[in-house]
């Protein structure tokens, strides 16, 4: 049995905090993972932003709102879940993805809750546990299924080099540079390709 591990944002949505960034002109914002790898001293900043500019979360939920998919990935996913059993592990949070999600398709999604007060002000936020991506991919390796992921960022290397097989997808130009061993593709189809490619299962018939 195969499951397809793959990333959310950069991968099926747009950056989240890179739209809020866009929406408030908040430059620091735009900050990701695959600007700063730690991604305690990325969200402490982003913390820290938030707090200096009197932003909670209603108004992260409110730019959500008019977000969409990327162009192309609703059906991406549906061509994949007909193949594959289908796992998004992301490092979003649940309060911010559910409007996305359900553009989707709602495939099941493993990602970290937010800390949020009575003011709605988001005050600190807990992961589900550390190294998640690659923990996921563990778990089903003891479940005996093999595993084929995709992402974009450096906190989703470690999802790959678990993997059976990783595919970075319209990853920035140093990621790829510092993990060659990994295929690089920028357009659904090539993705499509590679997890044919990957996969130990005859799929032509479909």
């Amino acid at each position: 049995m195969e499951i397809a591990c793959l990333d959310l944002e950069g991968v099926l949505i747009p950056e989240i905090w890179i739209g809020f960034a866009e929406e408030t002109g908040i430059t620091e914002l735009r900050a990701t993972t695959r600007d700063i790898p730690d991604y305690d001293v990325l969200m402490r900043q982003r913390l820290r932003i938030l707090k200096e500019n009197n932003l909670g979360l209603t108004d992260i939920q409110s730019v959500i709102s008019g977000m969409s998919p990327m162009e192309g990935a609703i059906e991406f996913v549906t061509w994949l879940k007909e193949r594959f059993q289908l796992v998004i592990l992301s490092d979003t949070f649940y309060e911010f993805s559910e409007p996305l999600m359900r553009q989707l398709g709602l495939p099941t999604l493993f990602c970290h809750r937010l800390i949020v007060d009575s003011n709605g002000t988001i005050t600190d936020y807990r992961l589900r546990q550390k190294d998640p991506k690659r923990q996921c991919v563990k778990a089903f390796h003891s479940l005996n299924f093999r595993v084929i992921a995709s992402g974009d960022s450096y906190n989703d290397t470690t999802m790959l080099s678990e993997a059976e097989a990783g595919i970075l997808f319209r990853a920035p130009a140093n990621v790829i540079e510092e993990f060659p061993q990994y295929p690089s593709v920028s357009s659904y189809e090539e993705l499509k390709m590679e997890f044919l490619k990957a996969s130990e299962r005859d799929l032509s018939y479909k």
